[in-house]
């Protein structure tokens, strides 16, 4: 497997430091992000991927993905995007979301989100790397496994993946949905994205409703149960990528984190989610 380390929260460093933080914390290599507001903006996809593919590479690293802001081929600078990883070796592309719009609508929307996919699918297969959508959760159309299972389940695996991500899917599926959903997902899983959280009391609404919020915190303090997910993922004999989210920055994170404590949280969070493979 490769452990690599998601540069999103990374945003204050330049590329060449990002990687050497990752490497003193122990990854392999970086899930460099290659979006608007990334490490690498779309509309310089070539040179700028030329750049930090240069200067991975110079302190002993690799990017064997990058994270993207492609939901369909109309999406900006699509093509030169997925030209650009296959130039470099980033062989796998994580896809931006279909956005979940009125209520009553979601078949129409999902035959959509298959409609987009497969030229996205299409245009995987002429640069030879491998689109994948991320199970997130939220008012997204590929939001939980079973959701995600309905796009993909008439695509081949190998043309496109499931990026499969446990605090999302627990989310969304918090006793068993999660299971039942790696389930459905396992001949697609190409990608695995690894973060924890707890739910926390938040205020109650205007008809006296008691509403929760969750937060992130550390991968050994949550509630996704990240032994039996990765348990699950031995018996299927996953050895892909796992891209760990530091997101222990703003509001959302158990404490508002520092870069160079991020950094050392993610070393910890690193040793934790190996151990499990033992």
């Amino acid at each position: 497997m490769q452990f690599v380390l998601f540069t999103d929260n990374l945003a204050d460093l330049s590329v060449t430091q990002a990687s050497a933080e990752a490497k003193r914390a122990g990854f392999d290599g970086i899930d460099l992000t290659l979006r608007p507001g990334g490490h690498v903006l779309p509309e310089h996809a070539e040179m700028g991927l030329a750049a930090a593919h240069a200067e991975v590479q110079r302190v002993g690293l690799s990017i064997p993905m990058v994270s993207t802001a492609v939901a369909d081929t109309s999406s900006p600078h699509a093509e030169a995007v997925f030209a650009a990883a296959a130039h470099y070796g980033a062989r796998h592309i994580k896809l931006g979301y279909w956005d979940y719009h009125p209520f009553g609508t979601l078949a129409r929307q999902i035959d959509q989100a298959k409609e987009r996919l497969d030229r996205v699918v299409a245009l995987g297969k002429k640069y030879h790397v491998l689109p994948c959508v991320h199970c997130h959760s939220g008012r997204l159309v590929a939001s939980g496994g079973p959701l995600l299972y309905l796009i993909l389940k008439d695509f081949q695996p190998g043309e496109v993946g499931a990026y499969v991500d446990p605090m999302h899917m627990t989310i969304e599926g918090s006793l068993s949905g999660w299971e039942l959903g790696l389930d459905l997902l396992a001949p697609w899983i190409a990608l695995v994205g690894v973060k924890n959280f707890r739910w926390l009391p938040a205020e109650r609404d205007a008809r006296g409703q008691q509403r929760y919020r969750w937060e992130y915190v550390p991968l050994a303090d949550g509630q996704a149960r990240l032994p039996e997910f990765v348990d699950y993922l031995k018996q299927l004999k996953y050895d892909g990528i796992v891209s760990l989210h530091s997101e222990y920055k703003g509001e959302s994170s158990f404490r508002r984190l520092s870069t160079p404590e991020l950094v050392e949280q993610s070393r910890a969070d690193l040793q934790y989610f190996k151990s499990l493979w033992t």
